[in-house]
This record gives C-alpha cells, structure tokens and sequence, in this order.
C-alpha cells in the first residue's frame, strides 16, 4: 500500500471531524445569537412595561377612583381653606364624578339642596343665585365646598362631625353631640347611612390624596 493511499483515510477523518467542529461552532453561535434576541427582547419588554405603567395606574385610577374639574377643585379648596383631596372625597361619596339630580332633589357633583344652596346663596351675599345654577359643575362644586368650611366652622373643624352633618343634617348631628356630651366619632354616629357616608369619605380623601397628588396641588 502506498503512502498516499494509507493516509486517504485519515484525511477523509479529519475533514469529518473538521466539519463536524464547524457545525458545532455555527450552532453554538446560532443559540448565542437566539440568546442574545430573547434577551433583547425580554428587555424591550420590561421597558415597555416601565413606560407603559403611569398610564396603567392613570387608566386604573380613573375608572375606580375617577376626577374631574380638578382646577376648580384646587381653587375652590385654596378660597375656602379646605384640603382638595377632602373636596374630592366628597364628590366621590356623592356622586363619584356624575352629576345627577337625587331623588330628593339633590344637585350636581356635591349633591346640594336647592333650600340649602339658597342658604348659603343668602349667607355669602351671593345676589343673583339660580338654583339652576347648581347643575353647573364649576357653581357646584364652589357650594360644596363653602358648605363643607361653614360646616367645619360650625363644628370647631371636627371632620366627623361636619362630614357627618353635610349627609345627615346639622339637627342630627347637634342632638347626636349633646347626646354624648364630647366630640362625635364615626362609630357613634346612630344612622347607618351617615356612617358608612363618612367612611367613604375619609377613605376616598386618603386615596385622592395619594393617586392625585399632582392633579390636587400637592406638589
């Protein structure tokens, strides 16, 4: 056997072998490369959702805790020296942000009374008051909110007792305070209505204060 007939066999190894190393450095570099897209896309992924998720809580917030007319709100709350997240959490309790006239003929946002808006129409010197003026969001919300100071003012700024006297009337909630002798709390308050009222309240206060603290002038 000649010398060149005995290494053909070798050389046809060692192509194999060759081109088997080949094929696994071309899958190796195929999977580093498919790695490397899953990362990349993971990562686009993950970017996409930071970026994505202001606007989710926006959206979340709007459907389960909705606001609207927050510069009236602002404005309203800086005149009457109220907390705007308080004012909010008023209207949420009333009406959550839809205006509807109550069966007991309760107006707007903040639900006021024609006989209680005239009130407060005779008490702020207000001279050309219509109660139809009170299905205007803007006129509303600025009853509501000298409704809610005149009711802290009444009560020594006690919440409970002003929140509780916005949906129960003043009348209650005076004989309720006689009655105990000190400073209402909610679990004293007798009608279930009225506390489960002031519970909302209070609750939609701290929660407008914290999704909102742009929007209610908080920074």
């Amino acid at each position: 056997m000649s010398p060149s007939t005995a290494t053909a066999p070798r050389r046809s190894a060692d192509k194999r072998r060759s081109g088997s190393t080949a094929a696994r450095r071309r899958q190796r570099a195929v999977r580093r490369r498919r790695g490397l897209l899953v990362l990349a896309v993971a990562a686009a992924c993950a970017i996409g959702v930071v970026l994505a998720m202001p606007l989710f809580r926006k959206a979340v917030n709007e459907f389960t805790l909705p606001l609207s007319y927050s510069d009236v709100i602002r404005q309203q709350a800086a005149q009457k020296h109220l907390d705007p997240a308080l004012v909010a959490g008023v209207i949420y309790a009333e009406t959550k942000f839809d205006a509807r006239t109550s069966a007991a003929g309760a107006e707007g946002l903040m639900q006021i009374l024609p006989q209680t808006a005239e009130f407060l129409a005779h008490r702020s010197g207000a001279t050309n008051f219509r109660t139809s003026d009170l299905s205007t969001p803007e006129v509303n919300i600025a009853y509501g909110s000298y409704y809610l100071r005149y009711l802290l003012d009444e009560y020594d700024n006690n919440k409970v007792e002003a929140l509780a006297a916005y949906n129960g009337g003043e009348a209650n909630v005076t004989r309720w305070v006689n009655e105990h002798g000190h400073k209402l709390t909610v679990a004293q308050i007798p009608f279930a209505e009225t506390r489960d009222y002031v519970k909302r309240v209070l609750s939609a206060e701290r929660s407008y204060r914290h999704a909102y603290p742009s929007e209610l002038g908080y920074r």
